[in-house]
């Protein structure tokens, strides 16, 4: 019975680089790996933080002044009509500067958002921004599977992102946005009929948000696609691989 003959010089140093390579690849798969998870709890931290200075200007600041307010129309009564117009003036100021709290605080979180889910948070995102902006902001959903904490806010704000570009940058008129999940993807499309724009001089300058909305997605596995012509409008897409559903 004949033997194989033994490896040569060449083919053993083929085999060590072979080794090498493969255990680079290994090392640098670990550190993306690694890169991922903490931008994941970095992003959480910060939303944590969102929520929390959200609650603080709702109920504590908030609050205060809407008890400042009322005790303010309580003065009224016995004032000369020269104090009661100072006094209006600072009731009105009061009543300003709570609505810009409150607004402010929804806008850091919305309470929405947490309370009741994605469908309905991007709803109110829909119909606050036409009525701040005056455009038309439809939007269309498709039946969902459910969603952990950190997708539904990562969607959101990918759509929060996408809409206020297309009401300050793009002077749109209208918007559609549209949330499917088809083939194993979250398929979040913003379409805006603004002036649109040239997307590699926008994505070369991290102009618009765009920049921070790809590393976002990145960190979940996601990407983000734009297609847009000056004069013609803009179409963002954003894309993300569903979890996995564990067995029952």
């Amino acid at each position: 019975m004949s033997r194989s003959a033994p490896p040569t010089e060449q083919e053993l140093s083929l085999d060590r680089i072979r080794d090498q390579y493969r255990s680079l690849l290994q090392r640098l798969e670990a550190n993306e790996r690694e890169f991922r998870r903490l931008g994941r709890s970095v992003w959480r931290v910060q939303e944590d933080e969102r929520r929390r200075l959200a609650r603080e200007l709702h109920d504590g600041i908030g609050q205060n002044l809407t008890a400042l307010k009322h005790r303010l129309v309580q003065l009224a009564d016995g004032l000369s009509e020269e104090q009661r117009t100072r006094l209006e003036a600072a009731i009105a100021l009061c009543a300003d500067t709570l609505e810009d709290t409150r607004e402010l605080s929804r806008l850091l979180r919305p309470p929405i958002l947490d309370d009741l889910g994605l469908e309905p948070a991007l709803r109110w995102l829909a119909r606050s921004q036409s009525e701040a902006s005056g455009m038309d902001v439809a939007i269309e959903i498709e039946a969902l599977p459910a969603l952990d904490g950190d997708l539904q806010t990562l969607l959101f704000r990918v759509a929060q992102e996408a809409i206020n570009n297309a009401a300050k940058h793009a002077q749109a008129r209208s918007v559609l946005l549209r949330l499917v999940a088809r083939g194993g993807l979250l398929q979040l499309q913003v379409v805006d009929d603004g002036c649109g724009y040239d997307p590699d001089a926008v994505a070369a300058s991290g102009g618009c948000g765009l920049g921070g909305m790809r590393e976002r997605l990145r960190l979940y596995d996601g990407k983000l696609e734009i297609h847009s012509v000056p004069g013609e409008g803009t179409r963002l897409r954003a894309v993300l691989p569903l979890p996995p559903v564990a067995d029952a």
